[in-house]
């Protein structure tokens, strides 16, 4: 098991090459939550996330043992770039298997590094079966969580939150295969024994509380989900114990949290995270990570590499759920000036429309009917609840709830 030696062992050799990122205390946050916020900026890390800390220590440690062939990894997204950079770092060659869904952007972002990329099978899983092939050959398996020096490295964050807030009380952190909560609660257990570790999976793939349920590291379905990063169907065996003994409890939260946390914060504290990286804010607000009143938390932001076209769709959804879009489908008269009406109904109460769709003879309609699709960026559900009312109240036929 990873002791606190470990993890300090692991620092001094990796504190040349990585960011001691910084812990940001928010105000916003804070009032929301009833308690004294603060966010470990990893998304701010060096390739992106945390993951270049824990293939940093594994690669310098063992770096006398590292032949031509170099390091081998399996992933479809952070670790893959982790590992990449931290072999560059220390001029070695790394190979990274990454499954054939491996988004565009992440594979552009691994050769970037340096890394030769093969696309291999259809799961995570058989990824990692073929990095485990290429490491026969020669090459030196780096895991992406599943590997003692890997787990030291990422405790290394738990260090510093102790060194930047030594009074902290609880801390929240996304678990997937469990590498990053084990880490940084055994720092924090060494340096705090006091602090409370919070562990958050997305609900979509509860691999952590499975195995807390059955005693042991099981296989679960998963489902899609906006936390890709901590999409893991089976915990691994060496964190698996640490988070049993360690950490205070593992809660899940759906992906309407998950959502409006990357939204919040992009929007409130100009802070890109990945899905992962928000799941603690969602485990914060939703009210799943019960938190003292008054107490300090550190939420652990773990990443910030999310792909623009899903960055577009999370922040339309978010706008939507938090009723600030309308969506509307409106049916009038298809006569000169009729359109103008309508729209002067939605603009004399503020409403701004960012999409317009005008469909002539569609199904269900008259022939002297026309029909209306509208976005309408509003102040938030009261607001649009407002005009919505306002056009029935002018007479106009309006269907849609407000979603899409």
């Amino acid at each position: 098991m990873v002791s606190l030696p470990d993890i300090e062992a692991a620092r001094t050799l990796i504190r040349p090459h990585v960011i001691h990122t910084p812990l940001v205390h928010s105000p916003t946050l804070s009032v929301m939550a009833g308690a004294e916020v603060h966010l470990k900026m990893e998304a701010m890390q060096k390739g992106g996330s945390f993951k270049i800390r824990g293939a940093l220590a594994h690669i310098l440690s063992r770096r006398g043992e590292i032949g031509p062939a170099g390091v081998v990894a399996a992933s479809a997204g952070n670790h893959a770039q982790g590992v990449a950079l931290a072999a560059r770092l220390a001029g070695v060659r790394a190979t990274v298997v990454m499954p054939n869904w491996a988004s565009i952007s992440k594979q552009a972002a691994t050769r970037a590094y340096g890394a030769e990329v093969i696309l291999h099978g259809n799961t995570l899983e058989e990824s990692l079966d073929r990095a485990r092939e290429l490491s026969a050959r020669g090459g030196m398996l780096v895991h992406a969580y599943d590997d003692p020096l890997v787990i030291a490295g990422q405790g290394t964050i738990g260090l510093e939150i102790h060194e930047d807030l030594p009074s902290v009380d609880q801390v929240i952190v996304p678990v997937g295969g469990g590498g990053l909560v084990a880490g940084i609660a055994t720092a924090l257990r060494g340096t705090n024994p006091g602090v409370r570790v919070t562990g958050v999976q997305a609900a979509a793939c509860p691999s952590a509380v499975e195995a807390l349920r059955a005693g042991k590291p099981v296989t679960v379905e998963s489902r899609p989900t906006l936390a890709d990063g901590i999409r893991v169907r089976r915990v691994g065996e060496l964190p698996f114990p640490v988070i049993r003994d360690l950490v205070d409890r593992v809660v899940l939260v759906g992906e309407d949290a998950i959502a409006d946390a990357m939204l919040l914060l992009l929007e409130r504290k100009k802070v890109l995270a990945e899905g992962a990286g928000a799941a603690p804010l969602a485990a914060l607000l939703s009210g799943s990570a019960n938190v003292t009143p008054g107490s300090r938390v550190v939420l652990v932001v773990s990443g910030g590499n999310l792909d623009i076209p899903l960055l577009e769709r999370v922040i339309r959804r978010g706008l939507v759920r938090t009723g600030r879009v309308l969506h509307l489908t409106v049916t009038l008269d298809d006569a000169p000036g009729a359109l103008a009406s309508m729209l002067s109904v939605i603009g004399s109460h503020g409403g701004n429309i960012l999409h317009i769709h005008h469909g002539r003879g569609d199904p269900g309609i008259g022939v002297t009917a026309v029909r209306l699709d509208l976005v309408i960026e509003t102040r938030g559900p009261d607001h649009s609840r407002r005009i919505q009312d306002e056009l029935e109240r002018k007479g106009y036929s309006v269907t849609g709830s407000g979603r899409p």
